[in-house]
């Protein structure tokens, strides 16, 4: 639930300020305070924006993050307007410290004066590697914040630091840093295959001393074969495992590299040979799992061709899709990938736009139409005049959402994150204490309790929980893309799981937006098809929205209309115009009344339509009805299924909130078998009913168009915009996309996001229960080293394969 507090002030002592923000949100006019707390000293000030901010105790995390720092003056707060605002002893601080630890406690930072660069680091596999970047950039002057892409090994640095120090950093902890569109150099056979090498010759070697030890040979003999062993395993680990400790970070290579010495010391070779083989395993079956979450996204990535066939000076030719200029024609042949958003100059063709839209069902395209990068022609030869750059495209601008929002930190992340910073430490210092006090209290050997603790260093080591929710993540977010769901971030899937209430707004959402006839009734006896020519005579003269549906009604029955004259509009009552020498009037009831022209069979027909939710529109001589025509704003086909269908995924409840009138929203609302529907609503009054359901306590999704409905896509847990294909607006202002206008991909929507945060559910608890169950066993001497091993790296296998589940969420 989002809620509103009060800024904070708080000076060198701690105590708060009465500075309060205004009611609107926007700071007032006493923050000039902060900078005169202690006037003795020479201070700085300095402003950052901060993300992520909902409630009053991130203020307090914040504040007390920054109190620790030596030389901070005073802290302002303003959760409201995202400010945070600090006043430090100049000289003492830079602002990259400040930054530094708003950032640490999970808040992100932007930071004025800050650049943003992008790397992509080779050698980040997994969490232990990104909270060593994290630890070893987050103590550097000038660093305001980082996310992480552990999936596309991407790194991205906000602050005034340069690119050169973040390299050389990172060079640091034994992993290299290219810019972003830096050319890769070619990988050697060893840096290829080195693992798998290694890891060979460690299991070739255990399996040569293990088998000697069972055959009764000396452990002279056994040993050396077991050191080859351990050595051979931990060629790539042992290294990592020390710089991490060189730089004060305890990971997991370091930890087995530990455990493996350790066994070794006190004569246990094959359990720290089969500890180091078993996490050398591992490490390799962990590196194939998370490829395969990579392809999901590098999928997206290959559904565009990266050549076009392109038309000038009269010939074709084959060029990258880079070098292709909007205006320029493109031909796409049957089979084809389309490489470029355009519009159909010529031909027609069936399109399969699913990998764009999740559309399942070809779409018709003829010239005038529009078609979208990595969608394919099925049929008929097509020419499209492009109309977006190569990296300016509906399928560009998705996958770099999907790219963007695996930065972003869910909920679960960060809770996982600060519990496993608390888990490490604590364990390690726990394994320190096992070794020293059982053999002083005389509850056993020195050997004894050192190898217990042994295992419990491996225990230790937060793998499967640090994992367990960005692979679920990502997992979920390349499987919304798949399926024509574009979800901006991890938060906004969780919240979306969470969802109890679903709000649609009504014209152009559940309806088709669009006036279209939906009855013609005869009462002079000439017929339905009389009775529309004539209507569409008058209508020939006029731009009002219900002339074109009863225009396009006659163009659809192919009627051929006579000549009209003297066509006037009657503002606020119809038209009238001469017809074939007679005068008709078309137009409202108010019409029919000035006319005297209204009968009982008229004015029941009139209140028939209206209790339907429709607009009925009289066409009259200047003595008698000719009839009445029907017209309304169509409820769209797939509406009702949607509605069920997120029903069935859990959802409590449907409400509509429209601005049309009651009868209309009354009639929709029966038809859909919506719970609540609220009619006669300003975009202000949308806004309100979201925020009272709530600060009830429901976690609300809005559906809207993404233009008109912004005020209460911002306001609700959950913006869901729908043809995002179509528009840029839609694609940033909600938090949830669909690319086509089809309802059914809600329910798609919702079940994949409540699929999505019950695995990271499951993968959480799991892996503390894990956890938990060895520990105790280790501790009691239950747990040998290579079972607590197996343990851990089962764990973190089971978390990512689970994890992966999310990619085949039924649609």
């Amino acid at each position: 639930m989002k809620e509103k507090t009060d800024s904070k002030l708080v000076s060198l002592s701690g105590q708060a300020a009465n500075d309060s923000c205004c009611g609107d949100g926007r700071q007032n006019e006493s923050l000039p305070e902060i900078t005169n707390v202690l006037e003795t000293t020479e201070s700085a000030t300095c402003d950052f924006e901060v993300g992520g901010m909902d409630c009053p105790s991130c203020a307090d995390d914040i504040t007390r993050a920054l109190s620790k720092l030596e030389g901070i003056q005073g802290v302002r707060v303003d959760v409201v307007g995202g400010r945070v605002r600090v006043a430090y002893a100049d000289g003492k601080l830079a602002r990259g410290d400040l930054a530094g630890a708003i950032r640490r406690v999970g808040y992100q930072v932007t930071d004025g004066e800050s650049k943003q660069a992008s790397f992509i680091v080779e050698g980040m596999d997994c969490a232990d590697e990104v909270r060593q970047i994290e630890d070893k950039l987050g103590r550097l002057p000038g660093v305001t914040n980082l996310a992480f892409d552990l999936i596309n090994r991407r790194l991205k640095v906000e602050g005034t630091i340069t690119s050169p120090e973040i390299q050389r950093a990172i060079k640091e902890i034994g992993m290299t840093a290219l810019s972003e569109g830096e050319e890769r150099r070619e990988l050697s056979f060893w840096e290829r295959r080195g693992r798998l090498v290694v890891t060979v010759v460690s299991g070739i070697f255990l399996a040569l001393g293990v088998a000697l030890e069972w055959t009764g040979a000396s452990e002279y003999v056994a040993a050396p074969l077991l050191a080859i062993s351990i050595i051979s395993g931990g060629w790539f680990i042992a290294p990592r495992g020390f710089r991490a400790a060189r730089n004060l970070a305890l990971d997991m290579n370091f930890l087995m590299t530990v455990a493996a010495i350790g066994a070794a010391a006190i004569g246990e070779w094959s359990e720290g040979a089969s500890a180091m083989f078993l996490f050398a395993v591992a490490q390799l079956l962990e590196t194939y799992s998370m490829d395969r979450a990579r392809n999901a996204i590098k999928a997206l990535m290959d559904l565009s061709p990266t050549e076009a066939t392109v038309k000038r000076n009269g010939c074709e030719e084959i060029v990258s899709v880079a070098e292709v200029q909007i205006g320029e024609t493109i031909v796409i042949r049957p089979g084809q990938k389309i490489p470029l958003d355009g519009t159909v100059l010529t031909g027609h063709s069936a399109v399969n736009q699913a990998p764009i839209t999740g559309e399942s069902i070809p779409v018709d395209k003829e010239p005038g139409g529009e078609v979208f990068a990595g969608s394919i022609n099925e049929q008929g030869a097509l020419e499209v005049r492009v109309t977006k750059l190569v990296e300016d495209t509906t399928l560009a601008r998705i996958i770099h959402a999907v790219e963007e929002a695996q930065s972003s930190r869910a909920p679960s992340q960060t809770f996982v994150d600060r519990f496993s910073r608390i888990y490490t430490p604590t364990l390690v210092g726990l394994a320190i204490l096992v070794i020293v006090f059982p053999p002083l209290l005389g509850l056993g050997s020195w050997g004894e309790w050192f190898y217990r603790s042994l295992a419990m260093l491996v225990i230790a080591c937060p793998c499967a929980l640090v994992i367990s929710t960005p692979v679920s993540i990502v997992s979920g977010l390349a499987g919304a893309a798949r399926g024509g769901v574009l979800i901006k971030g991890g938060a906004h899937l969780e919240t979306a799981g969470a969802v109890t209430i679903v709000a649609f707004d009504k014209t152009g959402t559940l309806t088709k937006g669009k006036p279209a006839v939906t009855d013609v009734v005869s009462l002079d006896g000439s017929g339905e098809i009389e009775l529309l020519r004539i209507a569409a005579a008058v209508e020939q003269g006029s731009e009002h929205p219900l002339a074109r549906a009863i225009l396009a009604r006659a163009n659809e029955q192919k009627i051929e209309l006579p000549v009209s004259t003297g066509f006037e509009a009657l503002v606020g009552r119809g038209a009238r115009a001469v017809v074939e020498g007679k005068t008709i009037f078309l137009g409202n009831e108010r019409l029919c009344r000035e006319q005297n022209t209204c009968t009982p069979d008229s004015e029941m027909l009139l209140r028939l339509f209206e209790n339907e939710g429709k607009t009925g529109v009289l066409i009259t001589t200047e003595k008698e009805p000719l009839g009445v025509i029907a017209i309304a704003d169509e409820v769209r086909p797939e509406a009702k299924r949607a509605i069920e269908s997120l029903k069935a995924s859990g959802v409590r409840k449907v409400l509509m909130l429209t601005g049309d009138n009651l009868g209309t929203a009354r009639a929709v609302a029966e038809q859909l078998e919506i719970d609540e529907y609220y009619a006669e609503l300003m975009p202000d009054d949308k806004v309100r009913i979201v925020r009272e359901l709530e600060e009830k306590g429901e976690r609300v999704a809005f559906v809207g168009d993404g233009v008109n409905d912004a005020p209460a896509l911002a306001t609700a847990s959950v913006g869901l915009a729908m043809g995002a294909a179509g528009t840029d607006v839609a694609l940033e202002t909600a938090d949830i996309a669909l690319m086509s206008n089809d309802l059914t991909r809600l329910g798609f929507a919702i079940r994949l996001s409540r699929k999505t945060l019950s695995i990271i559910k499951q993968n959480i608890w799991f892996s503390i229960g894990i956890k938990a169950v060895f520990l105790v066993l280790a501790l009691f001497g239950y747990a040998t080293l290579w079972i607590a091993v197996a343990s851990d790296m089962g764990a973190s296998l089971l978390v990512i394969i689970n994890g992966l589940r999310a990619l085949k969420t039924r649609e």
